[in-house]
């Protein structure tokens, strides 16, 4: 018994200091010299043949002692490098931005919005082609941008729409003997036409102010924004004074098909393509500046590439084909504002020839002034023979031109070794998109405008439109993208940090490597000390 404590009190100045059993080898090693003269109190009952262990306390080392030790080591030399880089890294972000408002970059998520805007464009102007087609685009005779969100809700409602309706020219000369349920179907097709032109306002506007209060939308872009939606909002307006072109007696010439003005229909057709291809353009920019802002080194081969002087005639060549397209639709607005479809519906001849006769497409009818100075503008825009001419002229001058792109990126050996593989399916994609085309405007003209063909053959034109716009996006050499990438890579050489994700929005992602690192340096030293 007398052996069993004499063993306990030799043990007890070693328990006393449970920290002790914490510090590793090495750092006794390295802390060794500088105790090495510290007399340590021994007392009388402890043997002194028994090792001693080492206690920061013990031997009056300040408390900081443990990071000096930390800092001293290679783990910690780590740790610290780490840490000033991304102090660094953080600076250069914030220096780079400037503390300004709007940011360099608009952010991916207004570029889906902006590309789901687009589609909901897209798909307004299909329908409102449907309203056209059914003659229901004048069966409501007011404008109310507000109080005209609800449709009749009660038998004296319908029954004032409908005797404002039979007041209209329409009514008179064609649809004298509608009936109340008739006039219903054509009245849900345009207040549905209005109802989703009030949508694409609300949904744009609205999320617009969202984004760029949450600075999310670069200052270029932001002012964007605001055009496209004084577009919209000037677009609405249009579709008003369309409408009331058709309500009027004093519009339409004697004996002629009450309708709306095709000049009208026309520019409201084709503010809705710019509001359409505004959106697009603008999305797939946004997406594409950051794709290349994310690997600047990479996105800068890649602006280069294109840069060069073997694919500017192609660059040039798909400009010219968006104008084209955009050109061949609106002669097809002409076409549909004048009915102009419902003639000469066979092709590639147009009655004896492949164009009507000299004395039918120039004809002095259409002119209005006595010295005839109008006649070649009002027979080009008046006359439904010489617009149903000029829409397949235009038409088969788009359709040779993309085939002559086509063939030229395809059998040219330097621009084929030199156009980058996404501008290759691009190509290859608005060829099939023209040959659907023209087969549907074809099969419209020779079926006599049925309801189907010609909502397909309206979306086609835009479905055509978009397919010249992806290629011009890819294609496209954006200045201020390449200035940005400059910048950013000339800010990684700066920080010698050896790779672009350093300076990028995920900094966590560029320090992957160095955590690699630290992780390998704690396996073969042990977790730090305390």
């Amino acid at each position: 018994m007398a052996s069993i404590l004499r063993g306990i009190r030799r043990a007890a100045p070693r328990l006393s200091l449970p920290q002790d059993f914490f510090v590793c080898q090495q750092c006794i090693s390295q802390a060794r010299p500088a105790v090495r003269h510290v007399k340590l109190p021994i007392k009388p009952s402890v043997s002194q043949a028994s090792p001693i262990r080492f206690s920061s306390s013990a031997a009056g080392i300040s408390p900081n002692a443990g990071a000096t030790l930390k800092a001293a080591s290679p783990l910690g030399s780590l740790s610290k490098t780490i840490s000033e880089k991304s102090t660094e890294l953080e600076g250069r972000a914030r220096e780079a931005s400037g503390n300004k408002f709007f940011p360099d970059t608009s952010s991916s998520s207004v570029a889906y919005w902006l590309l789901a805007s687009a589609g909901s464009v897209f798909g307004i102007v299909v329908f409102g082609g449907l309203t056209r087609l059914t003659e229901s685009g004048l069966s409501i005779t007011e404008w109310r941008p507000v109080t005209g969100s609800l449709p009749p809700l009660s038998t004296s409602d319908w029954d004032s729409e409908f005797e404002k309706y039979r007041a209209s020219p329409e009514s008179k000369l064609l649809n004298a003997h509608m009936t109340l349920e008739e006039f219903k179907k054509i009245y849900w097709m345009e207040w549905g036409h209005r109802l989703w032109g009030r949508f694409v306002g609300l949904s744009f506007v609205l999320p617009a102010i969202y984004f760029v209060s949450r600075r999310r939308v670069s200052a270029n872009m932001s002012l964007r924004l605001l055009g496209i939606s004084g577009l919209i909002g000037f677009q609405g307006f249009l579709g008003w004074y369309m409408v009331k072109s058709g309500l009027k007696d004093d519009l339409f010439a004697p004996g002629s098909h009450p309708r709306v003005s095709q000049y009208r229909l026309t520019a409201h057709l084709g503010a809705a393509f710019v509001c359409y291809v505004a959106m697009l353009w603008n999305g797939l920019s946004i997406l594409r500046t950051n794709s290349l802002l994310s690997h600047p080194a990479r996105g800068h081969a890649q602006l280069q590439h294109l840069s060069s002087s073997t694919l500017s005639i192609f660059r040039k060549s798909v400009a010219g084909l968006a104008i084209l397209v955009f050109a061949t639709a609106m002669s097809g607005g002409l076409v549909a504002g004048l009915d102009a479809g419902m003639i000469y519906n066979e092709f590639p001849r147009m009655g004896t020839g492949l164009a009507p006769p000299k004395s039918e497409i120039w004809s002095s009818f259409y002119s209005r002034r006595e010295d005839g100075s109008d006649l070649w503008w009002r027979n080009m825009l008046e006359n439904p023979s010489l617009v149903q001419l000029d829409h397949r002229i235009l038409a088969t001058t788009t359709f040779t031109a993309i085939l002559s792109l086509w063939a030229y990126s395809r059998f040219n050996p330097r621009v084929r070794a030199a156009l980058p593989n996404t501008c290759r399916k691009g190509m290859l994609g608005v060829v099939h998109l023209v040959f659907m085309q023209v087969a549907l405007g074809i099969s419209t003209l020779i079926y006599l405008v049925p309801l189907p063909l010609a909502a397909m053959h309206q979306a086609g034109s835009l479905a055509l439109l978009t397919g010249v716009l992806v290629l011009g996006n890819r294609a496209w050499i954006p200045k201020r993208t390449w200035k940005l990438v400059q910048k950013r890579i000339k800010v990684v050489a700066d920080a010698g940090l050896g790779g672009s994700r350093h300076v990028m929005g995920g900094r966590g992602k560029g320090l992957k490597a160095d955590v690699i690192s630290l992780r390998a340096e704690m396996k073969r030293h042990g977790p730090p000390t305390s």
